[in-house]
């Protein structure tokens, strides 16, 4: 399930976004991709600073409008292939869109991405966590483990 909202100005013209707060139903990277695929649609491409910027006023109506903010991070379609290279200098060029675009826009929170193990990318959502070097967890980039639920 989740929210349907539709624009006529952006290359995509319909975003669909799920928020769960119940941690039961929050999802790893590939179960989130395959439900995408399954609706007909692709985990989030982030393509300019205005595309950012519109879902970051969308993910604020629809956490306000549930029975009050809690933290979750949101799957976004970026990864990572070539894990032989993981920690090398080359990790944050290995990054692709999982519907194959191709954008150089990247939003990723101060140190990120860490690479390693992280391979699949989620928009930080942690609205109680106290900032860290980087500000607030909203909104910027972070790679994390593929298995991770969000």
């Amino acid at each position: 399930s989740g929210q349907k909202v539709c624009y006529g100005d952006f290359k995509r013209s319909c975003y669909k976004l799920a928020y769960f707060q119940d941690l039961s139903r929050r999802v790893g990277f590939q179960e989130a991709r395959q439900a995408c695929e399954i609706d007909g649609g692709a985990l989030l491409s982030l393509e300019s600073e205005a595309e950012q910027q519109l879902i970051e006023s969308m993910l604020q109506n629809l956490t306000k409008s549930g029975s009050g903010i809690s933290d979750g991070d949101f799957w976004i379609g970026l990864w990572r292939s070539g894990d032989g290279l993981a920690t090398s200098s080359a990790c944050p060029d290995l990054y692709q869109w999982a519907d194959g675009s191709i954008s150089l826009f990247r939003n990723w929170y101060t140190d990120e991405p860490s690479c390693g193990s992280e391979a699949c990318v989620v928009m930080y959502h942690q609205p109680t966590a106290n900032p860290g070097l980087g500000g607030p967890y909203l909104y910027q980039w972070n790679d994390d483990r593929c298995n991770m639920k969000h």
